[in-house]
Formats: structure tokens, sequence, C-alpha cells
């Protein structure tokens, strides 16, 4: 029954308090935030802030925040006194001052506009959307295209535009004094990813690997000396109507690893051991890992169906199907996480750029590929390119039926290797014309089932020579 009470004579003298215009405006000072972004165009800022409240109903404006912040996840707690401190009221400011909005505002409102040859015009502003349109005090109306003013003049500033978007509380305080509070909320604009480079020895061995934090930010705030925390992984997220401006400015920092990664719930984290100051529209890189002398392994894989075809509900009868013959040789170059491999690490995911030193000494790039969250211990499989000494053909030399039930077709697969050197080709076929499929002659005859409709060959190529495959699969239903 108390706190009814309280609540109540505190809604009243609120109420009176904002019809005398009473309520003590508040400004807090600004200790250091903590900043925790995710890959999803997400990150939760929590701010810390000093406020000097009065006992009683204090309003609290607090002006540096994200313009695209999530309203509805603020959050404000006292510190100092969290039993005895109350919000009444939260808002979230955002009708932020601009020509166009200044003269939405000042319709039917007095406005002097200096043209650019110099001209003066004043009187009542009849329209500010597109031309302008000012009605002297003779009555006479003046129409003047936008391109052709040079200034425009107003008396003040409308009420309810602000010079940038704030939150607004009212706070209800029972102890007076400065007070330790928490602001919490979630904004976006900011997200992050991951670049690494990958430097190729000379023999094509072994790498050393570089992976850098990419940070952009786009929120409309800056976080200065801010505690910065890079959560890895695919959170779950309600979908909300909004549109969000990119942008990109490359800054490169530090050339040592700060950053330390710990696994958090199911994701895993990375905290910069350092303050860093984050900008408003800046891309910002922080070096997070090091891998040297990588044991890594290239190889060249022709797969002349171009990746296989899409699962089917009934056999494929046509004979055209699946033949289709590219004759690039891919290049993938492989390598593993874990501390056997000088890697003992998780990759989050981003980019992959790989070089390779030329003979002056100067690297090159080779080739770039995208990786996902990898954990420890796993294959790292990259592609690089198509080779250019290497190429394919693939082609259907024969199709038939055997019976209502089941049908043949021969496939035969050709390499030339234009190299000095012999080199090893990964050849990937796809039966994809029904589930049920036995190899019935093959030449070679030894090769590895990859899964139930893909099938592998590991061919040795001589220096500039050809070698084949052929195959015969039989399907049954």
């Amino acid at each position: 029954m108390r706190t009814r009470i309280r609540v109540w004579v505190t809604l009243g003298l609120l109420a009176m308090l904002m019809l005398v215009g009473g309520i003590p405006q508040v400004q807090a000072d600004t200790p250091s935030p903590e900043l925790t972004v995710y890959n999803q165009d997400l990150a939760l800022v929590r701010d810390p802030r000093v406020l000097d409240l009065q006992a009683g109903i204090n309003q609290v404006a607090i002006s540096n925040v994200a313009a695209q912040i999530d309203p509805t996840s603020v959050h404000f707690r006292s510190l100092t006194d969290p039993e005895g401190t109350t919000v009444l009221e939260q808002n979230f400011e955002y009708d932020v001052v601009g020509a166009s909005r200044l003269l939405e505002k000042y319709v039917d409102q007095p406005i002097e506009v200096v043209t650019e040859d110099g001209s003066t015009y004043s009187g009542r502003l009849l329209s500010g959307a597109g031309d302008i349109i000012i009605q002297g005090e003779n009555g006479s109306v003046t129409v003047l295209q936008r391109d052709q003013i040079r200034t425009f003049s107003f008396p003040a500033l409308p009420e309810g535009l602000i010079t940038r978007p704030t939150l607004v509380w009212l706070v209800d305080a029972n102890k007076p004094g400065p007070h330790d509070v928490e602001i919490t909320y979630l904004t976006h604009g900011l997200s992050w990813h991951a670049n690494y480079v990958l430097l190729l020895s000379a023999d094509e061995t072994n790498m050393d690997l570089n992976g850098w934090v990419t940070l952009d930010n786009h929120s409309g705030a800056a976080y200065r000396n801010a505690r910065l925390k890079l959560v890895a992984g695919d959170i779950h997220q309600v979908p909300q109507p909004r549109g969000v401006v990119k942008e990109a400015l490359a800054v490169r920092t530090a050339a040592a690893p700060q950053v330390e990664a710990r696994p958090f719930f199911e994701y895993h984290l990375y905290e910069v051991k350092r303050p860093v100051t984050v900008k408003d529209n800046q891309t910002k890189q922080i070096e997070f890992v090091q891998g040297t002398h990588v044991p890594v392994t290239k190889t060249l894989v022709y797969d002349g169906a171009g990746g296989g075809y899409f699962r089917v509900s009934e056999p494929i009868l046509d004979p055209g199907y699946g033949t289709y013959s590219s004759s690039k040789v891919s290049v993938m170059l492989e390598f593993k996480t874990g501390p056997e491999s000088n890697l003992d690490t998780e990759l989050p995911r981003g980019v992959v750029r790989v070089y390779k030193a030329d003979v002056d000494g100067a690297p090159l790039l080779i080739g770039e590929d995208t990786i996902d969250h990898t954990p420890k211990g796993e294959t790292v499989r990259l592609q690089l390119g198509n080779a250019f000494d290497v190429v394919g053909e693939r082609k259907q030399t024969e199709f038939k039926k055997l019976g209502d039930r089941t049908i043949e077709e021969s496939y035969e697969i050709t390499l030339r290797n234009h190299k000095e050197k012999d080199v090893e080709v990964q050849v990937i076929e796809h039966l994809s014309r029904w589930s049920e499929w036995e190899i019935v002659k093959a030449d070679p005859a030894e090769f590895t089932k990859l899964d139930v409709q893909t099938i592998k060959w590991q061919i040795k190529v001589p220096a500039n020579g050809e070698r084949k495959v052929t195959y015969t699969v039989r399907y049954r239903w």
C-alpha cells in the first residue's frame, strides 16, 4: 500500500513540475564505455555515467548515443541506489535539426532567404517541400528553386528539434548527490568480420597467417577509450524493418596480436586488451591471430560437371542431363587448425587473401576466398582460382536403356598438362540421375566414394602430356 501511495504522489508531483517547468535538468559525465560487437550488424553498448541527482524528480538527458539505437532495448540503472531510484519515463528523441526539417517546422512562420545573386526575400513561408514559396507582407508570392538559394535565416530553432539523437529519462531519486549509473542498449550500424592474409612459401608447402579484426562503425556515435569485445557466431535475432547505410574507410593499426580469445556460451569471444577509440563512420583493423610455418597442401581439382546437380525425386531419363562440361581446373589450398599445425586457434568467418613472393621478393596476390566460422582441429579449404596450364575435357560417350528400370551411361574425361613437370589432379564426378547406382567399368579402376552421389579419382598427369579417365555407371530403380 505504501508503495502504491508513493507512486501516485510521485506522479502527481511529476505533473505539477511539468506544468511549471521545474524538473531539474541533469547532464552526465562520461566514463569509458564497454562495446560488445556481433557479426550481424548489432552491438551492445554498456555506458557507465556519473549523474548528480537531486532528491525527487530529475530529467536526465544523454545526447552522445548511437543514432541507430533500438529504443526498446534501453535500460537505465542506478548503481549507487538501485532500490531508491525509479525511472518514470523514457524517451528517445531523434528529430535531428537539418535544412529540410527546419523548413517543415517553419511553415506559416517568418523566414528570410538570400539567393545566389544576393537578392533578399522575407515573409511567411508557405511551403518548404521542393521549391521555396514565400508570401511577402504585401501579399505577393515568390517561388524560389532550391539551387537558387545561398542562405536561409530563421528567428530561432523550432521547438522539438535537437542537434543530436538524445535519450531522455524522468528519474525519481531518493538519494541526492552523485550517482554511478549504467545505461545499456542495442544499436545497429556496428559489425565486425575477420580478414586473413596468408603468405605462401616458395615451395608451396607452408604459409604464414595473420588475422585481422575489421570493425565497421556507422551507428551514428563515437566510442572513446572503449573496452571492446567481439562475439563470433550466429545469434538468433527477431527480424525488424530498418535501413542501414554502409560506407568504408580503411584504417590499419597495430602490428602485434592484442586480442584475448575465450569460449562464451556456444560462441567465441575476443576481447581487445587495451582501450580502443572507435570513431563514427570508421573502419578499424586490429590484428588478433598469427601463425607461422603452417603446413598447407595445394590441390588441382577438375569438376567438369560444374559442382553437381540437385537431388531428384525420380530417375532422370533425359540423355542430355548432366552432360555439361567445363575446361577449368581449380586450384585449392588446404590447411588445418590446431596445435600440430602451428595454428592453435579457431578462425571466425571472414575473407582470406593468399599471397606468394615473386623472384624479386615482392608478394603478389594469387587468390582469395571466404571461410565460415571454423573451430580448432578443422580443415580449411580455399579455392584460389583456375590453373592456367592444366585443362580438362569431359564428354558423354554412351547412353542406353537396358530395360524399363535400368539405364547406363559412359563418360570420358581428358586431362592435359602443359607444364614442364608432372601434376596430380583430383577428378570429381557426380552421379545424380538417381540414388541407386554402380560403377560397372572404370579406368583407372580405383576411385573414392566421397558421398552418396560423388566419386573421385586421383590422377597423375605427366609433363606436357595427358591422361584419360573413363567410366560407365548403371542406374536402377
